[in-house]
């Protein structure tokens, strides 16, 4: 194997490009800037059948540059980080902020409040960075052989795909803040396909997937163990069928209960907040969710895939709680949408390179509880154990959430027969409300994560009886 490094030479030279970019717009008359600047590079191996069928290795640098102006405010971006071609995009900057609109909002954060130091979370290996095509390749093939292998039902394949990002952040502003870090990011999909048989009349194709994730190569499960349990999954929803329409429990699995913490984001956020565009406004402190719901945004776990030191208003980051024991106890804010509604940000800021600062996640994780998943199955007499969503279907004003879904059909506590075809529906506040048992099977493979749970009662629509 071999790769191209990210260093801490690669950081610095970032860093001392951003804050030379800061000094360029400052002396083009802005008065304020706030440069970011990402170096990046990407491979992606994908085979399908044994047969490559993509390899696609790329690298990127970007500069993004934003300006303030007399309350006014631009944004710009860049690839050319020669000294020549800033100058000229500092002054078409201060020149686009002549002409926007005023906003009292658009200012800096506070100097004082601006990170003086931050952590080393050790978010690069350099073993990512030394994965070449080839070897890639080898275990996209040896995944997707895996998943063919242990079943014969898994009959055709989308394929398995192998891919690795690397990475250097650096940001800059005329508050005085500078810093940059670097990171590493790799997975490997597997995606079966089988053919399901159950109507001869109607026979329909059934995939599904599994997947591994780490910024460390050596935490990536094994790619045979991916594609087994790509394979099971799949083959166990042969046989899928409807249920009757009916109100019953429901068993959300970790891989589509990240996406309903991921969903509380939407609603719990300072952009949200100002522009009332959620349920939750005005019920801060109250309770919001059953007290077995604690839900936290932790951008300083070393290691994890969102973890990050600072954020992108140039804030140290901070561990907020946005629910604890079912209190909603903060929003997550950057420093515009904070201002907006009077009160201070909570470190949360993200920036793309060409775009303004908003509130984000980083690592938005619902904490485990006592149950061990299968026990909180046999406790369930009748329900459903939901594995997959599909579409979208939620009214963030109003927290209506209707859903398909697929899964696997409870009786007395065991798993019985797939279910597919079937939508689920309740308001948002409801479900979390009606969360009544949280199992100890939280995994931080991706920047958001839960682990399962069961609400009590949901309407599930089927067949008529």
């Amino acid at each position: 194997m071999s790769g191209v490094q990210v260093t801490e030479q690669t950081v610095k030279e970032l860093c001392d490009v951003a804050q030379l970019a800061v000094e360029l717009a400052k002396k083009a008359g802005a008065d304020d800037a706030e440069v970011l600047v990402r170096d990046g590079s990407e491979l992606t191996a994908k085979i399908r059948l044994g047969e490559p069928e993509l390899v696609q290795e790329a690298g990127s640098r970007a500069l993004g540059l934003r300006v303030l102006k007399g309350g006014k405010r631009a944004v710009t971006y860049t690839s050319d980080l020669r000294r020549e071609a800033l100058e000229a995009l500092c002054a078409e900057t201060v020149t686009l902020a002549d002409f926007a609109e005023r906003d009292e909002f658009s200012a800096p954060p506070d100097p004082s409040l601006l990170a003086k130091s931050y952590p080393e979370l050790d978010l690069y290996d350099p073993r990512v960075a030394e994965v070449d095509a080839a070897w890639a390749l080898k275990q996209a093939i040896a995944g997707e052989a895996a998943a063919r292998k242990h079943d014969a039902r898994v009959t055709n394949s989308e394929g398995a795909t192998w891919s690795r990002v690397l990475g250097a952040t650096a940001f800059a502003t005329s508050g005085g803040f500078v810093g940059g870090y670097r990171g590493s990011y790799a997975s490997l999909v597997v995606e079966p396909l089988c053919d399901d048989m159950t109507d001869p009349g109607n026979p329909k194709k059934r995939n599904g997937y599994w997947w591994t994730a780490s910024r460390f190569l050596a935490e990536l499960e094994a790619a045979e163990a991916v594609g087994i349990e790509a394979a099971r999954r799949t083959c166990a929803t042969l046989g899928s069928r409807k249920v009757e329409t009916q109100e019953c429990a429901i068993v959300f699995d970790p891989e589509v209960s990240r996406g309903i913490v991921g969903t509380i984001f939407g609603v719990a956020n300072g952009s949200s907040f100002w522009r009332k565009s959620s349920y939750l406004v005005g019920k801060e402190g109250e309770l919001v969710a059953s007290p077995l719901v604690t839900i936290v945004d932790d951008p300083l776990i070393p290691r994890a895939p969102g973890s990050k030191p600072f954020d992108g208003d140039g804030l140290p980051t901070r561990k907020n709680s946005v629910i604890e024991k079912g209190v909603l106890s903060s929003v997550l804010c950057d420093v515009y949408s904070a201002r907006k509604l009077g009160r201070q940000s909570t470190g949360s800021a993200g920036r793309g390179i060409g775009g303004n600062p908003g509130p984000t996640t980083s690592n938005l994780v619902m904490q485990a509880g006592t149950w061990k998943r299968d026990a909180l199955i046999r406790d369930t007499k009748r329900g459903l154990y939901v594995t997959s969503l599909m579409g979208f279907g939620f009214n963030p004003v109003t927290g209506d959430f209707s859903r398909g879904a697929q899964g696997f059909w409870i009786e007395n506590g065991e798993l019985t027969f797939p279910v597919s075809e079937i939508t689920i529906a309740a308001n948002f506040d409801e479900i979390l409300k009606r969360i009544d048992a949280v199992a100890d099977d939280l995994e931080l493979r991706s920047s958001t994560a839960a682990p399962t749970f069961r609400v009590s009662h949901m309407m599930l629509a089927g067949t008529s009886s």
